[in-house]
């Protein structure tokens, strides 16, 4: 039986204080070129993420998704019918800070980081199935390519590439929802923003109010998935 350390007793070892340093360096990475070109394939898959957030939300409410676009100017759409559209409608920023927790925590483990791989491409592969534009096909093929070859080399050849991978994935996904949380819905009131539908639906709650609930997600997302990530190495 598989004695799990839950409270992190005997942190840290050279492997923890590496994962440590390279999430903070990703961290600080994320928040200094956010703005750049430099990141502007990672900013289209976070965009991405979020549409197949309001995309799955759809499907799990018995709705049906037509269409799933990015765009070059950083912006998305998906198309649904039916569905539950109070869960529809926060899932985008929603999904975002969830599976940004996700690629964390399973970058602590080399098999975690291959599930979290698998999970990420066939994402993708089912998302070309949706009538995407020129942008998201791009994006798609690009990070299928990228997360295979990564998968790949380390299984044969150097581990933990793929971890370090997976958590660069989970690290720039969860604070660039942050960010985007904090730009769109917080620092000021878009009407076309999620916040803001969210509003229309329930108008006791303001649209500020809304955004400051999904940065809460964000954040707690981010940090229960570096706890689990913790726990799987002191574990492994």
């Amino acid at each position: 039986m598989i004695d799990v350390n839950w409270n992190l007793s005997g942190c840290c070892d050279g492997a923890i204080i590496l994962f440590l340093c390279l999430y903070a360096g990703y961290s600080l990475f994320t928040m200094f070129f956010m703005n750049t070109i430099v990141v502007k394939p990672m900013k289209l898959v976070s965009i991405f993420i979020h549409e197949m957030g309001h995309a799955s939300a759809a499907w799990l409410t018995c709705g049906s998704v037509d269409k799933i676009e990015v765009y070059q100017n950083e912006g998305g759409v998906t198309n649904f019918r039916g569905g539950w559209k109070p869960a529809i409608v926060p899932a985008g920023y929603v999904g975002v800070s969830f599976w940004g927790g996700v690629f964390v925590a399973l970058s602590g483990s080399q098999l975690g980081a291959t599930i979290a791989a698998g999970i990420f491409m066939f994402a993708l592969a089912i998302c070309l199935r949706y009538s995407p534009n020129g942008t998201l096909v791009g994006v798609c093929i690009g990070f299928i390519i990228i997360t295979l070859t990564a998968t790949l080399l380390d299984w044969l050849v150097y581990n933990p590439l793929l971890q370090f991978v997976t958590l660069f994935y989970g690290v720039f996904i969860g604070w660039y929802g942050l960010m985007d949380i904090w730009d769109d819905t917080i620092s000021r009131t878009v009407e076309g923003s999620d916040a803001y539908a969210c509003f229309k639906m329930w108008p006791c709650c303001l649209p500020r109010c809304v955004g400051v609930q999904f940065a809460l997600c964000a954040v707690v997302c981010q940090v229960a998935g570096l706890y689990i990530a913790l726990v799987s190495l002191m574990t492994g």
